[in-house]
Parts: C-alpha cells; structure tokens; sequence
C-alpha cells in the first residue's frame, strides 16, 4: 500500500496536536469520562497523548535500537499542576513540537525501534499521525465538540489499522486474533462521501488462513457505508453502528464480529 509522503505525517501531527489543544483550552472539564475510553478522564487522554508523542520523540531522537522505558522518557508523565488546563495545553504543546522536530531531523528511513515493521522514523510518523487523530476524536466526543479529519488522512488510518491486525495476527497471535479465521467471509467498506481518486473503499476478508485485505469494490457478506470520517470512527469502535449516517448492508453480526475482536488494546 502506498504510505503518504513523510512530511505529510508530521505535518498532520502538528495539526492534530493544535485541534487537540484547542479542546484543552475550551473550558471542557478536564476530569469528565471519555465516553469511547471510560476508564480515562480527558485529562488522563491527553496526558495518554503528550507522552506518547514524548516517548516516541525519544525514540527517534536518540535513533533507539530498543524500547526505551516511560520512566525514562523526559517529562513524560505530564505536567506538575493536575486539573491546569494552562499547564497541561503548554506540556502538550511542547511534546508535539519535540516529537515533530526529532522526526522532521530524521526522516523517513533512520533506523528506529518499533513495536512492528518497519523499525524506521517513518514507522512513528505514520503510527503517531494516526494514534493522534483517533484520540483526538475521544477528546472532542467527551468535550461535546465537532470533529472532522483530512481525506487522505482518514483513508491511510484506516489501511494503517488493516495493517496491524495482519501484523498482529502473524506475529504475537492471541484469542481475539485467533477466532479472525475461518470460512470465507468478508466486509467492504465504502466512503459515499469521496473522489475516485482516493478509491476510499476496502474490502477484508477472514479465511482459514486469517485476515487479509485491499482497496476496492466487491460483493461481501456485509457493506459499511458512509461518509469517510464516519466510516472511519465506526471501524475504530468511536461510532455506533447505528448512528444515522451509516448504513449497514448483510451480516451485521460479522461487523460486530470483526469490531469486537480486531481491537487489539
């Protein structure tokens, strides 16, 4: 699959850490629920965020050949005031900015310890762009705040997130994974809101042999269809399936099915 050029990535992570400060400064409750993540306050997302654009800017920063350990990521654990929207805005701010400028100095191919493959700077380009963009969705759901999100952004989130389920399944199998086999069956997801020139439609399929997938347009044994950000949130598990702006053709039970064992955290 094509990735998007790498200053693209960076240049999302900029964005997205902007939109995601502006929830910080809006005078949302810092310690409401996040209605996709209840186990998390909005505070406790956004420090979720900043350190992980911290530890990962260390990463590539110190071009790491191993997993570097929170404890030793600076300033990972977030600001000293708790409950300072203030304090926490500037700690995320300076985050996106470290993690940015230490992958803008790398590049795409610097060698870079990952979790999975490629064990490159591109890897924590592409996985933070797309980690920030879906967290940033939890934040605007639990602020009450609209939320919408680049095309080709929304589209590479989606392959990215196609990707790691095949990695995962090929590589550190568990339960969930385990159950994605067997007969032949298969999802289409369908964007009704985009060009053809994104060709935001994806077809995946579960056969004896696991999970695979491709861009396009076929007959499956359930369709997702609806605007591309929706289509998006709902893959993700941040969307009801019965939210009006999607439509649902076939075997529902097999999107519940894939949703409720293709999300690996």
């Amino acid at each position: 699959m094509t990735l998007l050029e790498h200053d693209r990535y960076c240049d999302e992570i900029a964005h997205q850490v902007e939109q995601l400060r502006a929830v910080v400064t809006s005078g949302a409750d810092l310690t409401a629920t996040v209605p996709t993540c209840p186990d998390w306050t909005l505070e406790m997302l956004v420090l979720h965020m900043g350190g992980a654009l911290r530890w990962s800017g260390t990463l590539v920063r110190t071009r790491a050949q191993e997993n570097i350990p929170d404890e030793d990521v600076p300033r990972g654990d977030g600001p000293e005031a708790t409950g300072d929207a203030a304090a926490l805005d500037a700690w995320l701010a300076e985050a996106g900015e470290l993690a940015v400028a230490a992958l803008r100095e790398a590049g795409p191919d610097a060698k870079v310890w990952g979790w999975a493959e490629p064990q490159t700077a591109g890897f924590w380009a592409r996985r933070m762009a797309h980690e920030i963009t879906v967290h940033r969705a939890d934040a605007t759901l639990a602020a009450g705040l609209p939320y919408e999100v680049a095309p080709d952004i929304a589209a590479d989130a989606i392959d990215e997130w196609l990707e790691i389920v095949e990695y995962i399944q090929r590589t550190n199998p568990h339960e969930a994974a385990k159950e994605l086999r067997g007969s032949a069956r298969s999802i289409h997801l369908h964007a009704t809101d985009t060009g053809p020139g994104l060709n935001a439609e994806w077809i995946v399929e579960i056969g004896e042999d696991g999970v695979g997938w491709r861009r396009g347009h076929e007959k499956a044994t359930v369709a997702l269809r609806g605007p591309l950000t929706s289509v998006l949130l709902a893959f993700y598990r941040r969307l009801p399936l019965d939210s009006p702006e999607l439509e649902i053709l076939g075997d529902r039970e097999l999107l519940e099915f894939w949703l409720e064992r293709a999300s690996f955290g």
